[in-house]
C-alpha cells in the first residue's frame, strides 16, 4: 500500500514538469522511478520475508522482485551493464579475457538457485545477502541516471537492443532457467520498452501496435515448452525491431557510431549484412581489403609456414568439410601422436572475441600465429617461410597488390592477409535463415519444432546463443562463454578428459592462484553449431562421431549426468526427457543451419 502511494504521488509529480523538460529527462526520471520501486520493494517486501516470512512464499515474492528487473532491464543492461551484472548476472564465475578478470556471481540468479524448484530453508542468510547486494547496485543505477544525461538515439539504440536480448535470451529461459517464468517476465521488459518509446511514438504507430500484439502474444502463450518462438520472432520480434530502426531514422537523430559484432543499423538479426566480420579486427579501416583476402586465400595452401614444408592451413581445414576435419584429431607434424584438439570449423571463426577452445588467442592474427609456431601442428617460423616464398616469386604480384608501397612482404602483412582471408568466410546464409527472413518454405514443420526445442525445452539457446549458435554473449555481442560439461575422455567412458581448457589459459596469464580458478577447470568455449552436419566428430577431443551421440549426452545431463565425477559442471546434470522423435527434430534444425555457396 505504502509502495502503492510513493509511487503514485511520483507519478503525479511528474506529470507537473515545466515544459523545458525533455524527453531524454524524462525518461531518466521513469528510469529513477522504477529502481525506486524496485528498491523499495525488495526492502520492504522481499527481505522480511527472507527474514521471517514463511519460505513457502518466497518463491512468489521472488518472481515479483524479477518482475520489477525486467521494468528497467532495457536501461541497465544497456547504459551501465557493469553494474546490471550485479543484479541479475549469470550464476556462475565468469572469466573475463579481455579486462583480465575473474567475476563472481551475484544476485537474482543465484537467489533462483536456492528458491527452485524448492526453497531451501537453510538459505536465508544468503537471499539476504544477495538482496543487499542488488540494493547497493540499484543505487549505483539510480546515481548513473541522475548525474549522467542519456541521448535520444540511445534510448532508441537501448530499446531495440532489449527486443534483440528478448530474442536470444528471454524466451529461451536464459536468466530464468529454474522458475520459468519468461513469457510473463518478456512481456514486463517490452512494456517497460513501451513506456520508454512514448516521446518518439503515437499511440497508432507501427512501434507501439507491435508491442501492443507482442505483449498479448507472450501472456496468451506463457507455456515454456510449447511456446512458438519461430511464430514470435517472425510475427513480431522481426517486424518490431524494423519498426524501431526506421524510427529511428526517420528521426535523424545524431548518433555516435560503435564498431561492434551486430551492426548498430540492423533491422533484424537476420539482415544479410547484420554481423560485422571485421568487428574483432585490429585494423579499423584495412586498405586494399579484397586485394588482402585474395593474397590471404592463395596463402592458406602454402605448405612453406611449416617446418617439413609439406603441411599447409589447408591440411586440416577442408573447404569441403566446413573448413574443419572429419577426423578425431590431425596427426602431429613430427609423425608422433596428434594434436591437442579436434579441428574446428573455420566458417564464421571471425564472429568470436577468442579463439581456440581454451580461448587464448584474442584475434586472428594472433590464432595464425600461434599454430604456425606451435612445435605439433605446424612447428615453423615465419621468418624461414618468407625466405622460401620470397625464392619462389609466385606471391609478388599479389603482395604487391595487398600491401603497395612496402618494400618487402613481412610477418605481419602474411598474418593480415590469411586473417582477411577467413573473415571472408562468414557466412550466415542457411535455409534457416531465409526461413526467419520470412521464405517459409525454406523450413519443414519438423525443423521448425527442432528450433521451437532448441530454444526451449532442449536447452540449447542458452548456451548456444541465438543466430551465431556460439557462445559470443547476445545482444552486444562483446564476451564470450566458456562451460564445464563434462565431455568424457572416450565415449561410454568414467574419466573426464584429461585436457583442461580455459584453466591453464587463465593460469597463464597469472590472474590468480590455482585454487581460485578451479571453476574454469575442464571449461571450453561454446562453438557454433552452424555447419555442424558437416563437421563430425564432435567436442574438443572428437569423442562423439554423431549428432545423435552429443544430444544423448546432452539429454543425460552431460557428464555428471552420465556418472562422471565432475564437481564443477556448468551444464546442468538433470535428464532433459526429450523424446526420440524431439532429438530427431533438433537434429534435424541443426542441419537447416548448413551455410549454401
Amino acid at each position: 500500500m505504502i509502495l502503492t502511494l510513493i509511487v503514485a504521488i511520483s507519478e503525479l509529480l511528474l506529470s507537473f514538469r515545466t515544459k523545458s523538460t525533455t524527453p531524454e529527462k524524462e525518461t531518466a526520471r521513469r528510469v529513477c522511478l522504477d529502481i525506486d520501486a524496485f528498491s523499495h520493494y525488495i526492502s520492504d517486501t522481499l527481505q522480511p520475508a527472507f527474514r521471517s516470512g514463511p519460505s513457502h512464499s518466497w518463491q512468489a515474492y521472488f518472481l515479483k522482485a524479477r518482475q520489477y528487473y525486467k521494468q528497467i532491464e532495457w536501461a541497465a543492461e544497456y547504459f551501465t551493464y557493469s553494474t546490471a551484472r550485479f543484479i541479475n548476472g549469470a550464476p556462475k564465475k565468469e572469466a573475463e579475457l579481455a579486462g583480465q578478470m575473474i567475476v563472481k556471481p551475484s544476485g537474482l540468479q543465484v537467489m533462483e538457485e536456492h528458491l527452485f524448484p524448492e526453497p531451501d530453508t537453510a538459505a536465508g542468510v544468503l537471499l539476504l545477502q544477495q538482496a543487499g547486494i542488488i540494493l547497493d547496485n540499484l543505487q549505483l543505477l539510480k546515481a548513473y541516471f541522475t548525474n549522467i544525461p542519456i541521448a535520444s538515439w540511445q534510448i532508441l539504440d537501448a530499446v531495440k537492443l532489449e527486443m534483440f536480448r528478448i530474442e536470444t535470451l528471454g524466451i529461451a529461459g536464459f536468466d530464468d532457467a529454474l522458475s520459468r517464468n519468461s513469457m510473463q517476465e518478456c512481456a514486463a521488459s517490452m512494456q517497460a520498452m513501451e513506456k520508454a518509446l512514448v516521446p518518439y511514438t503515437s499511440q497508432s504507430d507501427s512501434v507501439q501496435t507491435l508491442l501492443n500484439k507482442s505483449v498479448a502474444f507472450l501472456l496468451a502463450n506463457k507455456d515454456f515448452n510449447n511456446f512458438d518462438r519461430a511464430a514470435f520472432i517472425r510475427r513480431y520480434a522481426s517486424p518490431l525491431t524494423t519498426a524501431i530502426e526506421l524510427l529511428r531514422r526517420k528521426l535523424n537523430l545524431p548518433a555516435y557510431q560503435y564498431n561492434r559484432l551486430l551492426r548498430q543499423e540492423a533491422f533484424t538479426l537476420f539482415d544479410s549484412d547484420a554481423f560485422n566480420a571485421d568487428a574483432y579486427s585490429p585494423f579499423i579501416n584495412q586498405e586494399n581489403k579484397a586485394a588482402k583476402i585474395k593474397l590471404g586465400e592463395a596463402l592458406f595452401t602454402e605448405t612453406a609456414f611449416s617446418g617439413n614444408n609439406k603441411v599447409s592451413c589447408a591440411s586440416c581445414h577442408h573447404p569441403e568439410n566446413a573448413f574443419a576435419e572429419n577426423i578425431t584429431r590431425h596427426a602431429a607434424i613430427k609423425g608422433a601422436g596428434s594434436i591437442d584438439r579436434n579441428t574446428p570449423s573455420l566458417i564464421n571463426a571471425a564472429l568470436q572475441p577468442q579463439l581456440f577452445y581454451d580461448q587464448r588467442a584474442e584475434t586472428l592474427e594472433d590464432q595464425l600465429t600461434d599454430v604456425m609456431h606451435n612445435p605439433k601442428e605446424m612447428d615453423g617460423d615465419l621468418d624461414t617461410a618468407l625466405k622460401r616464398m620470397g625464392a619462389s616469386g609466385k606471391y609478388e604480384t599479389l603482395f604487391t597488390l595487398a600491401f603497395p608501397g612496402k618494400a618487402n612482404p613481412d610477418s605481419a602483412s602474411v598474418t593480415e592477409a590469411l586473417a582477411a582471408y577467413v573473415r571472408s568466410l562468414v557466412k550466415l546464409n542457411s535455409r534457416f535463415d531465409e526461413y526467419m527472413c520470412g521464405n517459409n518454405a525454406a523450413l519443414t514443420s519438423e525443423e521448425v519444432q527442432g528450433f521451437n526445442l532448441f530454444m526451449g525445452k532442449a536447452q540449447c539457446g542458452t548456451c548456444h546463443y541465438m543466430p551465431l549458435f556460439n557462445g559470443v554473449f547476445p545482444p552486444k555481442f562483446i564476451t564470450q562463454d566458456a562451460e564445464v560439461i563434462g565431455v568424457p575422455a572416450k565415449q561410454k567412458g568414467r574419466d573426464i578428459d584429461a585436457d583442461r581448457g580455459l584453466f591453464i589459459t587463465l593460469l597463464r596469464k597469472h590472474y590468480y592462484d590455482s585454487t581460485r580458478l578451479l571453476e574454469f577447470d575442464h571449461a571450453f568455449k561454446t562453438p557454433t553449431v552452424r555447419n555442424a552436419s558437416q563437421t563430425a566428430p564432435y567436442m574438443h577431443n572428437g569423442v562423439y562421431k554423431t549428432l545423435e551421440e552429443v544430444l544423448d549426452f546432452y539429454n543425460n545431463g552431460g557428464g555428471t549426468g552420465e556418472g562422471l565425477q565432475v564437481a564443477n559442471q556448468s551444464l546442468s546434470a538433470e535428464k532433459l526427457n526429450l523424446t526420440p522423435e524431439e532429438i530427431k527434430a533438433v537434429i534435424a534444425f541443426m542441419k537447416s543451419l548448413d551455410s549454401r555457396e
